[in-house]
């Protein structure tokens, strides 16, 4: 390690010269750090920033966020993905107005035990807002680590989490450890990138074990690639007059608490027949109307593949509830929460 004495120093002021003007960076609240990096897992600055922004605006403390309903809160996320974030943070939010009477827990541990708290996002409230010695470690830190030092270590790996996590705990700067946190998240982000990294001018250019061996674009390592699950979605987007059919999904499963309408999953793109004969609930071929079939969508998420479609149905006559069917006026149908493929196709819809 010696041989990277200075690499503290170095860094701070590279992000000093660099750093993006980003509002969570304007305070040390905890809520609003806490908010930002919930909202930023798995999602780019670009995209978040707008989310965030409207988190701030509608709830502002973490009291007025426990006092949303999931239903207020959900359709706020909408869009934005990975639905279990937000279910979390409402959760958390409750809780952290009703068992600490609205002030954030300043212990790591603590932290910690918020639901849908990981050890990256403790560490990072618990530095950035009370200046507590634990190091970030996220994808941008992993690639830094592992090129810098040159570490072949597989970093979703019980071994390499551990080693990864101990170099950088070894080298965090411990009075002003909330700094260096996100100058390390900032350094992997705008210089050290996964593609295309600028080695050329990069402040580490004469230490960097990973351009000294030329390996830069083999680092980090992975264990093996995920397997993805393909899933087929048949929407039946049923009609009669001012009124459409909607229902929750409130199984433990992608969208939990989303509204979609009533769907068909089936084990592969299956013939329509197939489907409507599956759903004679639903679907009478005797008076019910299929005015028009989509072509397949395909939504990609992290481990699964949802490959969709939409069958239009004009009912003759208004459909008898069935149990979790919620019949709403065609024009409401906006005000709640939705998947993305549904959100698309609501734009598309001549009901409006």
């Amino acid at each position: 390690m010696e041989h990277f004495v200075g690499l503290e120093a170095k860094l701070r002021r590279w992000y000093e010269q660099n750093k993006r003007h980003l509002p969570w960076r304007e305070t040390s609240d905890p809520y609003i750090i806490w908010l930002s990096e919930i909202i930023l897992q798995q999602t780019r600055i670009d995209q978040g920033l707008a989310y965030f922004k409207r988190f701030v605006e509608n709830y502002p403390t973490v009291e007025k966020l426990a006092e949303a309903t999931e239903d207020e809160v959900l359709k706020l996320w909408q869009g934005l993905g990975y639905y279990s974030r937000a279910r979390n943070l409402h959760y958390t939010a409750k809780t952290i107005s009703t068992v600490y009477n609205g002030n954030f827990p300043s212990d790591y541990k603590e932290i910690l035990s918020l639901k849908g708290v990981g050890e990256y996002t403790a560490a990072a409230v618990a530095s950035i807002s009370f200046n507590l010695p634990h190091a970030v470690v996220d994808g941008n830190v992993y690639r830094v680590l592992s090129r810098l030092f040159g570490i072949d270590t597989p970093i979703d790996s019980t071994e390499g989490r551990k080693q990864f996590n101990e170099l950088a705990n070894e080298i965090l700067n411990q009075k002003n450890p909330g700094d260096h946190n996100q100058a390390m998240m900032e350094f992997g982000a705008l210089q050290c990138t996964p593609k295309k990294p600028k080695c050329g001018d990069c402040i580490f250019n004469d230490w960097c074990l990973a351009l000294k061996e030329n390996i830069v674009d083999q680092l980090p390592v992975k264990k093996g690639k995920i397997k993805i699950k393909h899933r087929y979605f048949n929407y039946l987007l049923l009609s009669n007059g001012t009124s459409a059919y909607i229902q929750k999904r409130t199984a433990n499963d992608i969208w939990q608490n989303l509204y979609e309408f009533p769907m068909i999953e089936t084990s592969e793109k299956t013939e329509i027949d197939q489907v409507l004969n599956g759903s004679s609930s639903l679907y009478n071929p005797q008076t019910d109307l299929v005015e028009e079939v989509s072509g397949w969508g395909k939504q990609v998420l992290s481990h699964q593949h949802i490959h969709y479609r939409f069958i239009q149905i004009q009912l003759k006559n208004k459909k008898s509830l069935l149990p979790g069917l919620i019949e709403v006026n065609k024009k409401d149908i906006f005000n709640f929460a939705v998947p993305k493929p549904v959100e698309k196709k609501l734009t598309q819809l001549n009901w409006f």
